[in-house]
């Protein structure tokens, strides 16, 4: 260890550890602002980070960090031209351009290739993670815990390890106020003044909000989409806010700059909020800022603060009724189009299981648990020639392993021990001529994943104890939260069967990251029973919490307040007591923020299996009693009703 880092962590100590002053002696070495300091104490108080500790950079594998790039999905295509155009201007400087994702994951990057293996060690690299929690103070770490763009330069920096390299970061919202990226740029060396990386952060900066506004019009392509600057002559070509209508006039979405511009106008959240109670201007005439006309004519005024602003509007494209062939465009069917109320993503996936519903591609659903994939299956089936048919769901975690053969294949009387007298027609057999879904396909015994393949591959079945197949007709569609890809790498599932299932891959966003979370809510509000009515303040309750079960838990907590209401109205007291918690700033027993790593698996496990002890003990190869034990120790007990 040299003496510079030695001297580093004293000061680390001295600040984060005991709260005291710096020394003379230290101070004149290097005194942090107070963003850094905050930063330190973080790292010790609530990461247990130690000062002494230094340690190589975490570079994730490359399925892992595949696994982070699709949840971006066409968000780095945008973002990777921003990327290229900021490394011009920083080439040759010894700067490399990274981007992270909300979690720290370095997603995207650019270096120079004769210094590849300097920048790997230094973790200037792709799957890198820099989140405060693993990495310390950090450009990106920082950047996301703060919400701030910052430069966190040489002893900045917690872990002595990295204290020879600049960091400067700046966060990338997307369009509904959320975090989604950190653009950073960062040096193996640089000169000591930390003033000599104030162009590197105007920089970032101006690339990280060019990204994001190049991804919000991505997003609203098919939106009114209304521009503001305070000068006209900028307004139509480098607009500093951005917000999106829909059809009614209703805010849908903003960049970050306009997004702190009308909270502080409002005092609140602005999505769902109609446009003219900020502007002098009715929704109904931005048809006369459509078209280039002269800047006095394009003032508006905000209500509140009185602030003058010039605007530009974008209306929505006129919708085209032929294809380019003049064919007229086939139309999504009905029980696919319902599981959208507008989400770039989930529309993306809808499109796909439209144009594959009839066809005999195999299809592998995959996402979050509670994210949706069996109603997914449930309405591409319904969508399909097939629909008149059984559409038979099985869930491989559920059934216990001795069970699981014949649940599947069925059996003959007396086939063995246990056996029902007259035989059972297995779920496959139950299946015939409609479709099957095989929900956690990852569970399924490595035995019995070869007699599968030889349904599919065969069209037939054998019941245990049969001598002869009987014939099937069916359709198979198979879905996880886990990670195939891994399994087969490991040898707990047949790779024939992973590629014969997944002709077709779809993934399901996370409920967190829907753009259609609102028109979510009012649906399963109008659509259960007794008829009630959402307030404005659960309504916003609702749109605030992360629902770590997804469209499952949003769907439990809205029959539960549906339950307990009282006058036909569901009021922020009738929601479960984990999302009123979170308002009292009081995680849960079940919420995430709550739990360490360990508890936080352990309960996607519970969850998955619907709170079957037995079932989660055998997917993670513990005792019941361990699991049970598990359980006391965090916290964790099965919500009311059991699911």
């Amino acid at each position: 260890m040299h003496a510079r880092q030695q001297q580093h962590i004293r000061s680390v100590i001295h600040v984060a550890a005991e709260g005291r002053p710096l020394p003379p002696q230290l101070a004149a070495l290097h005194d942090p602002d107070a963003l850094i300091r905050a930063s330190w104490a973080r790292c010790v108080h609530e990461h247990r980070l130690d000062p002494a500790r230094m340690q190589e950079p975490v570079i994730l594998p490359a399925h892992r960090v595949r696994e982070h790039r699709e949840r971006l999905d066409d968000f780095l295509r945008i973002a990777r031209h921003g990327l290229e155009a900021l490394y011009q201007q920083v080439a040759g400087m010894g700067y490399c351009v990274l981007l992270t994702d909300a979690r720290g994951v370095t997603v995207d990057f650019i270096g120079d290739l004769q210094l590849d293996a300097s920048l790997r060690k230094a973790g200037l690299y792709l799957g890198a993670d820099w989140s405060e929690q693993h990495a310390g103070t950090c450009g990106v770490g920082t950047a996301i815990a703060t919400g701030q763009a910052l430069v966190v330069h040489q002893d900045d920096h917690f872990d002595a390890t990295h204290i020879p390299l600049t960091c400067t970061a700046a966060p990338v919202y997307d369009p509904l106020g959320r975090l989604n990226a950190v653009l950073d740029i960062s040096a193996l060396v640089s000169p000591q003044a930390k003033s000599s990386q104030h162009l590197a952060l105007q920089l970032v900066k101006v690339y990280a909000s060019r990204v994001e506004n190049a991804n919000f019009l991505r997003w609203f392509r098919n939106d009114w989409v209304v521009k503001l600057h305070p000068s006209p002559e900028f307004v139509e070509i480098s607009p500093d806010h951005l917000i999106a209508l829909d059809a009614a006039g209703r805010i849908v979405g903003h960049n970050r700059a306009a997004q702190q511009m009308l909270e502080a106008e409002a005092g609140t959240t602005v999505l769902g909020l109609p446009f003219d109670r900020f502007f002098n201007v009715r929704f109904d005439d931005l048809g006369r800022f459509v078209r280039s006309v002269s800047g006095d004519r394009r003032g508006v005024t905000l209500r509140a603060s009185g602030r003058v602003l010039f605007l530009h509007a974008v209306p929505p494209p006129a919708r085209v009724a032929t294809s380019p062939a003049g064919a007229a465009e086939p139309a999504i069917p009905s029980s696919l189009a319902r599981l959208s109320g507008g989400d770039p993503r989930l529309d993306r996936q809808i499109d796909r299981a439209a144009r594959l519903a009839d066809t005999p591609v195999g299809i592998l659903l995959t996402g979050e648990t509670g994210s949706g994939k069996e109603f997914f299956a449930r309405a591409l089936h319904d969508a399909s020639q097939r629909r008149a048919k059984p559409f038979v769901a099985v869930n491989c975690a559920a059934i216990p392993e001795t069970l699981i053969e014949s649940e599947l294949f069925g059996h003959l009387p007396g086939s063995f021990s246990g056996a029902a007298t007259k035989g059972k027609r297995g779920l496959i057999q139950e299946a015939d001529g409609g479709t099957l879904f095989l929900d956690e396909i990852g569970d399924m015994p490595l035995a019995l994943q070869s007699r599968l393949l030889r349904v599919l591959a065969e069209r037939e079945v054998q019941p245990v104890g049969a001598t002869r197949p009987v014939p099937v007709d069916i359709r198979v569609v198979a879905a996880t939260h886990a990670d195939l890809e891994a399994l087969v790498r490991e040898g707990r599932f047949r790779d024939d069967l992973y590629y014969r299932l997944a002709g077709a891959h779809l993934t399901l966003p996370p409920l967190r990251e829907r753009r259609d979370l609102p028109w979510l809510i009012q649906r399963l509000v109008r659509e259960g029973t007794p008829v009630v009515q959402l307030s404005a303040d659960a309504e916003a309750l609702l749109r605030a919490w992360h629902w770590p079960g997804n469209v499952r838990e949003l769907r439990n907590a809205i029959d539960f307040a549906r339950a307990v209401c009282r006058g036909g109205v569901i009021e922020v007291h009738d929601l479960p007591d984990r999302l009123l918690g979170a308002v009292r700033g009081e995680p849960g027993p079940h919420s995430p923020a709550a739990l360490p790593a360990e508890a936080q698996l352990l309960l996607q496990y519970l969850r998955a299996a619907r709170w079957n002890v037995s079932a989660v003990a055998h997917q993670m190869g513990l005792s019941r009693m361990t699991v049970y034990r598990r359980m006391k120790r965090w916290g964790i007990g099965a919500p009311r009703g059991g699911g």
